[in-house]
């Protein structure tokens, strides 16, 4: 069957990527401000943050380079359409989301600037602006990963997106694929560090285990967000059977739901517990822990790919 698609991979890459690059920066802010900054901040978590603050504004940019080609702001005669997001302020989600989107992208770029000089350590002559920084990342980059589910969910029109849970999916899954980007760049650059040091398997350890929760937290959200279209009146329910036997069942439950959740989250699982029940060092293998990063992101595209596509050819409906 063929269907019209008007929202394509610009938009499915906007709503990934920007939803993982707030997910990074907001968990960055958090590794940072929880170890209290400053000279107490051990230098392993330091470059926890720092991976995640250098990677968070570049995702985000990237994301919203795909949403400004989708308005058409490149072609000939409009390159500054998208100004007009930002001309219009009322209490729209396009509105409100587009501010927070532009304030997350400069606050970001500061706070990435924090990290980047040769001498940046804990507890050095920037410290104080990386806190203050830190402290606005983490309701941004939360703010962020909301909004990429509100505007979906605020068309009643499109019966797969009209759900007050779809944000919050895409916010735990923001947050996953932030943790899951953050430790699989410390896999490839970061990997040399973790031979003799116990302080920063712990806090591997850390981040993997927020990962397994935050993937378990999404395999929850999701059946909350199947059960309540089924027991939402209206054309909710022949909405969701485009992922219960229609035409993306596959790539749902095998390429989402399997691949993207109940795989990592078993992998992770293997070698988080012994560290959980026993107290043994944390070590995972460096490509068993790639892959683990891999197969979150997979799911974190699967996920916007068919929620976008889902509801495009299920709708619109009459309100």
């Amino acid at each position: 069957m063929l269907h019209e698609l008007n929202w394509g991979l610009p938009v499915i890459l906007y709503l990934f990527l920007g939803g993982m690059g707030a997910g990074a920066g907001a968990v960055s802010a958090s590794i940072f401000l929880r170890s209290g900054g400053g000279g107490e901040l051990a230098a392993s978590n330091f470059r926890f943050a720092r991976w995640g603050a250098l990677i968070a504004p570049i995702l985000v940019i990237v994301g919203t380079g795909m949403i400004i080609f989708e308005l058409g702001s490149f072609q000939v005669g409009n390159y500054f359409r998208f100004i007009n997001l930002f001309l219009t302020i009322n209490l729209s989600p396009m509105s409100i989301g587009s501010w927070v989107l532009g304030l997350f992208i400069l606050v970001s770029l500061v706070y990435a600037y924090t990290f980047i000089g040769k001498n940046a350590e804990p507890g050095d002559e920037l410290h104080n602006l990386r806190k203050m920084l830190a402290w606005a990342m983490v309701p941004l980059g939360v703010g962020v990963a909301l909004y990429t589910g509100i505007l979906l969910g605020a068309m009643p029109a499109r019966p797969f997106w009209n759900s007050p849970i779809l944000a919050m999916l895409f916010m735990v899954s923001a947050l996953s694929t932030g943790v899951a980007a953050i430790l699989l760049v410390r896999a490839i650059l970061g990997h040399k560090h973790v031979v003799n040091d116990a302080s920063f398997g712990q806090h591997s350890y850390l981040l993997s285990s927020s990962d397994m929760l935050l993937i378990g937290l999404e395999i929850v959200v999701i059946f909350l967000f199947v059960m309540y279209a089924h027991l939402t009146i209206g054309n909710v329910e022949s909405a969701v059977a485009v992922i219960m036997g229609g035409e993306l069942t596959t790539l749902f439950w095998f390429g989402f739901v399997v691949l993207g959740l109940l795989l990592p989250a078993a992998i992770e699982l293997k070698y988080v517990m012994p560290t959980l029940l026993y107290q043994k060092q944390f070590t995972i293998p460096r490509s068993m822990e790639i892959l683990i990063c891999v197969l979150v992101l997979v799911g974190g595209f699967m996920l916007r790919y068919i929620v976008v596509i889902a509801g495009q050819i299920t709708g619109p409906v009459g309100i």
